[in-house]
């Protein structure tokens, strides 16, 4: 691969990094071809784009990157595969259902929304991170709250309210 090609695949890694905002690094060293191609295919069915690259590529593809992201470096070991997806969880959550039958892919690190996670140790705190979308629902379920428990109030009380009213009118009358 001369000069250019590198060049190429470094600005192609940085474009994606910053389109999917997203990436984890995997180690997928060991494996057959065959289980590559079928970790392959769930990458694709669960809208995650999978691509093996040179450690010294990811390394200045992710120097380019806004912020410091140097603490990944020390993850760029070995084989390196790195999954690309909009949502932060997801690929955490195909590796841990990938691993059910084999100890890998094995996680190095992963990038989300500018923070690092470095270790294999961090992949049950990936899979409970909440997507955007989730986040969201919940400060609108919130918000909602409230709102919610003052109109059931006032229905309630509406109901004790106007059995009183024909309480009384009931006395009068």
């Amino acid at each position: 691969m001369n000069r250019e090609e590198k060049h190429e695949v470094v600005s192609a890694l940085q474009v994606k990094m910053q389109e999917f905002g997203n990436f984890y690094i995997a180690d997928t060293s060991s494996l057959s071809v065959e289980k590559v191609n079928s970790i392959r295919r769930k990458c694709f069915e669960s809208g995650i784009e999978m691509q093996v690259a040179k450690n010294t590529l990811i390394r200045k593809a992710i120097e380019g990157l806004e912020g410091d992201a140097s603490e990944i470096f020390v993850a760029l070991k070995g084989q390196s595969a790195l999954l690309f997806s909009t949502v932060g969880n997801g690929p955490a959550k195909l590796i841990k259902a990938l691993r059910k039958g084999s100890d890998k892919p094995q996680l190095k690190a992963a990038y989300i929304d500018s923070t690092v996670f470095i270790g294999d140790n961090q992949l049950d705190t990936l899979v409970s991170l909440k997507s955007r979308e989730e986040l969201i629902g919940d400060i609108i379920g919130l918000l909602q709250s409230p709102a919610k428990n003052v109109i059931s109030a006032l229905q309630s009380g509406g109901n004790k309210i106007a059995g009183i009213v024909k309480t009384l009118q009931e006395r009068e009358g």
